[in-house]
């Protein structure tokens, strides 16, 4: 290098300087009788002699050259990279590669060699990103260069993040192959450092929005994933005190100690990977923790809406997890979705509850329908279907829906004529002494205050109290006795079912043993041979009954 040394020299000059040390270097390695110990002794001596003298600069050169090999030479490439980490640290520390505007034109031609052989060296850290055996060590060298150069890269009196490096970082993070890198970023430094979490969201916000960047299916379901772990959502700005490089004190105001300011990041960065479209297993993952995790990283939870509303018109399962969020909306924002119950009614089919996602529309429907305000019409036009849905459930979900109609019925006392409907005029009478009175409800209507529930009654409760099932038709008869219980914990009935109900049952103690057949026959439909007939045994009475042969 011509400005590292005492006298100018040539490019080409400093090219064979620098050839003429790796070759010593070469020598150094082959001489040795243990490379390990060599690589070591001559790594150290590189290092010693660039903080010795500004005349040894050329030594970073070279420790790039070994670090450039981590395809061919993995260890050497590492313990160089590692090397020119010390390196760099110290000469930042030193402030040798700070700008000065009254420095001699000799050493602002070392400060800008200096910092262009540091932008090699991040780009020699990033390339290690896509090995998976040097991925991890590569990340820890780039975050401790991140850091020092945060403090001394510009010479200022607070720190800057270094934006431009973080974001080249968080890039070749997402495209990486390595799954486990982005693992070790969230657990070591995401989880952990509010700072990193804050400007984590800017890059990927930046990333999507990025004209040039290659937002291929995996890419996205990589920042998917990404986004997702990060769920750790601070209530307040004091709770912003972790930082991975200490903000300027001089600004009060500083973003990264603003809860809102955080949002706004993650907000802006979640609207960017909406806007590019999801797949249909990624929605159900968005709305499965949507209240819990995402909804409240948004300032304008608002700007959900759409999305939300979507997910709910969509019918299925993609509508049973999006009901939480659109409750959400509801209940904290005040979402204005007039036809909310009716939509929910329309949901009330025979694959909800054979669905696995079960227990969780049920509790929520537990909450939506836990009013007693309400109008009694639109309750008995839930219990009323669910009943009847419950013809054809399997046996988990019955334990789990007649506790609930109790618990509906003391919240909605109108609601109790459905259980004991008495005929009142001698018209009625008739008509069930003849053959019945036909069910009045109205099974198709897609309104609840339309159905004519309230005038209908619950016989496939009836029905139920005689089912196949034991446990069911136990529980079933909660509601033909005396509502003397102020109400179930129906969490307790959510999560059965065959294997515990199996269980339960064959778990009781058995009270009078079961009368069985203590002689099996040899035979049913066949005659006995001669031999057993001298022994005793004689047909049985199928085969005399069945026996046409003397016709």
């Amino acid at each position: 290098m011509a400005a590292a040394t005492k006298e100018p020299s040539s490019a080409s000059a400093g090219k064979r300087k620098r050839q003429e040390n790796g070759d010593k270097c070469k020598k150094r390695r082959k001489s040795g009788g243990d490379e390990g110990v060599d690589l070591k002794a001559q790594l150290k001596q590189l290092e010693a002699e660039i903080l010795e003298s500004r005349k040894h600069y050329n030594n970073i050169a070279t420790l790039l050259e070994l670090a450039q090999k981590y395809d061919e030479d993995r260890p050497t490439a590492i313990a160089a990279s590692e090397t020119l980490c010390r390196v760099f640290v110290r000469l930042l520390a030193m402030g040798c590669l700070v700008e000065r505007r009254e420095a001699s034109e000799k050493d602002a031609t070392v400060t800008k060699w200096l910092r262009e052989r540091l932008a090699d060296f991040r780009e020699v850290l990033l390339r290690m990103f896509n090995n998976e055996k040097l991925a991890l060590p590569a990340l820890l060298l780039a975050m401790s260069l991140l850091k020092v150069e945060a403090q001394h890269l510009d010479g200022r009196d607070q720190p800057a993040f270094p934006r431009y490096f973080f974001t080249q970082v968080i890039y070749f993070i997402i495209q990486s192959p390595v799954e486990q890198l982005r693992e070790e970023f969230t657990e070591k430094f995401i989880d952990e450092f509010d700072d990193i979490r804050f400007y984590t969201f800017a890059a990927i916000s930046e990333f999507l929005r990025d004209p040039s960047a290659d937002l291929n299916e995996t890419v996205r379901a990589i920042i998917f994933n990404l986004l997702l772990n990060i769920d750790d959502v601070p209530s307040s700005n004091k709770d912003l005190d972790t930082f991975y490089i200490e903000p300027p004190t001089t600004k009060k105001r500083h973003p990264v100690r603003s809860l809102s300011q955080h949002k706004s990041q993650a907000q802006d960065a979640w609207l960017a990977l909406m806007q590019l479209g999801l797949s249909k297993d990624q929605r159900k993952k968005i709305l499965s923790v949507m209240s819990n995790s995402i909804a409240p990283w948004f300032t304008n939870p608002e700007l959900l809406m759409d999305f939300l509303t979507d997910c709910y018109n969509a019918g299925g399962s993609i509508s049973l997890l999006a009901l939480s969020g659109v409750f959400y909306l509801i209940q904290e924002r005040n979402l204005d979705y007039p036809e909310f119950y009716t939509k929910l009614y329309s949901l009330l089919d025979a694959d909800m509850l054979h669905s696995k996602h079960r227990s969780r529309f049920l509790r929520l429907l537990d909450t939506f329908l836990g009013s007693s305000h309400l109008p009694a019409v639109m309750v008995a036009s839930f219990i009323k279907k669910l009943a009847r849905l419950a013809l054809n459930a399997p046996p988990s979900a019955i334990v789990a829906i007649v506790p609930w109609f109790y618990n509906l019925f003391k919240k909605h006392p109108l609601t109790t004529f459905m259980m004991h409907r008495v005929p009142r005029t001698e018209e009625e009478k008739q008509k069930i002494e003849e053959g019945g009175v036909e069910d009045v409800f109205l099974a198709w209507e897609r309104d609840p205050m339309e159905t004519r529930a309230i005038e209908s009654c619950l016989w496939e409760v009836v029905q139920l109290q005689g089912h196949w099932h034991p446990n069911v038709a136990t529980i079933a008869k909660i509601i033909s006795e005396q509502f003397t219980k102020q109400a179930y914990n129906v969490e307790d009935f959510l999560d059965h079912s065959y294997g515990s109900l199996f269980e339960a049952e064959m778990g009781k103690e058995i009270k009078k043993p079961p009368v069985v057949e203590f002689m099996i026959p040899k035979r049913v439909f066949t005659k006995v041979t001669e031999e057993e007939e001298k022994q005793g045994l004689k047909d049985s009475l199928v085969v005399g009954l069945w026996d046409f042969g003397t016709a």
